[in-house]
């Protein structure tokens, strides 16, 4: 299950900075960087999931 986050973070990165690359050299450097911005926010919110989840898990092991 975590190296699936992990290959899953890896490859927005990968997307985003070949769409990133494509915008900026064909001079549409918005749109690059509001693409940049929505894989920053995609990725942010997975790792967000898994943070609750950690807390919840220590909750319930430490009985909070």
């Amino acid at each position: 299950m975590e190296v699936d986050l992990i290959f899953q973070i890896a490859g927005i990165g990968i997307i985003v900075a070949v769409m990133n690359v494509l915008l900026s050299r064909s001079g549409r450097e918005e749109q690059a960087l509001m693409i940049t911005i929505a894989g920053l926010v995609v990725v942010l919110m997975m790792v967000v999931k898994e943070i609750a989840e950690l807390f919840q898990t220590v909750k319930t092991v430490f009985g909070i």
